[in-house]
């Protein structure tokens, strides 16, 4: 018999919802984490927003999950006491040569179940009267969570089930044996192995890592992770009276954009840039040099904002299926039982919306060990 019967590996918010589900059948659980503790990387350092599901392709496991998740929260949140707001949304056209992208993301957005409408310049001006735009798109159900605060929350409920939550343990080794898991973590105090009956790779900036200790060949998987770093600059106190909601840009290729993301206490920050990394390094520096490209962008969505207003804050690490100029790669969820790995479930390329999703990823991970 195995001493566990689930193990997820990796602590982040993904992680820690999963946790927190399967908890509830699986009492024994056990949630390891490398660091010493819960969600100190990508998931403590992002905007926070609670995606409504309108930039990812119609039936996408991003798009659907992403709704999911987005009504799950504001329902959660509510009830245990987990900081969030419904702060809404606007995307807007700074230019007329954006409408056709604004329209096609409207479209999208429909056929996906998300609630949008498409405002004037003049409607646009009543709301955000700092903001240039000459059409946009409202997202009523766009938002913000303190991911901190729901991390705590899934931690608590995952412990409550009888979960254990195992910080300072780096996996590793992760074999296949005959009906389990042997999985081996170095700790504080030296290695230390146990069996798992199943295996939740959650790993996030590692989780192609992982996949490869199990055995898979992550080239061939399509599995191999790219670092992509984003940065944000942040204004006074202020001068967060610029906006009252967060406003986007029309997306771009490869993100969402440089945005205005006005947090749950007050403070306005722009961001993230697209950095891909050469190297797998937490460096997590923000640079200077990066304060006019940032002005430049800024002031396409606040034509007030100097570029000697904007200071560094913070920064964050992404990790991306999609290679630089390539095109959109979907969340990979997935029980890799046709690779000779029965109950091993791998969660690849969980970038944004991960925050918003992460309870109906959850979900889908249950769906696919009961299965």
């Amino acid at each position: 018999m195995a001493d566990a019967g689930v193990t997820v590996v990796g602590a982040g918010v993904v992680g820690l919802a999963v946790a927190a589900r399967l908890a509830v059948d699986h009492p024994d659980l056990v949630l390891l984490e490398r660091h010493g503790r819960h969600g100190l990387e990508t998931s403590s350092r992002n905007s926070e927003v609670i995606h409504a599901g309108m930039y990812y392709p119609t039936g996408s496991l991003k798009a659907r999950l992403c709704l999911e998740g987005n009504r799950w929260l504001y329902q959660a949140c509510e009830r245990h006491g987990v900081p969030c707001r419904r702060m809404t949304k606007v995307i807007v056209a700074a230019d007329t040569d954006e409408l056709p992208a604004l329209e096609s993301l409207l479209a999208r957005g429909l056929a996906n179940g998300v609630e949008l409408r498409m405002l004037g310049a003049a409607e646009v001006a009543a709301l955000e009267p700092n903001v240039r735009a000459v059409a946009a798109l409202y997202s009523p159900s766009t938002g913000i969570v303190n991911a901190h605060a729901l991390m705590d929350h899934f931690a608590q409920a995952a412990r409550s089930a009888g979960a254990v939550l195992q910080s300072r343990s780096e996996l590793i080794a992760l074999e296949r044996r005959d009906s389990d898991y042997r999985l081996t973590v170095r700790t504080p105090d030296g290695l230390e192995s146990f069996t798992s009956e199943r295996v939740v790779n959650a790993a996030g900036l590692e989780s192609d890592t992982v996949a490869a200790l199990a055995g898979i060949d992550v080239e061939a998987a399509g599995y191999r992770l790219r670092w992509c770093k984003g940065s944000y600059f942040s204004v006074a106190p202020g001068r967060s009276g610029l906006v009252s909601r967060l406003v986007y840009p029309v997306p771009g290729h490869m993100s969402l954009g440089i945005h205005a993301v006005l947090g749950l206490e007050g403070r306005l920050r722009f961001g993230p840039d697209t950095e891909y990394l050469d190297e797998r390094r937490q460096d997590y520096a923000v640079r200077e040099d990066k304060r006019a490209a940032f002005g430049e962008a800024v002031r396409r969505l606040l034509p007030a904002i100097r570029d000697e207003e904007l200071e560094p804050d913070m920064s964050g690490i992404r990790a991306k299926l999609q290679e630089p100029g390539g095109g959109f790669r979907d969340f990979v969820i997935r029980e890799e039982g046709d690779r000779g790995l029965p109950g091993l479930v791998s969660l690849v390329g969980i970038d944004s919306p991960g925050l918003t999703s992460a309870p109906a990823i959850a979900d889908h991970v249950a769906t696919l060990l009961a299965g």
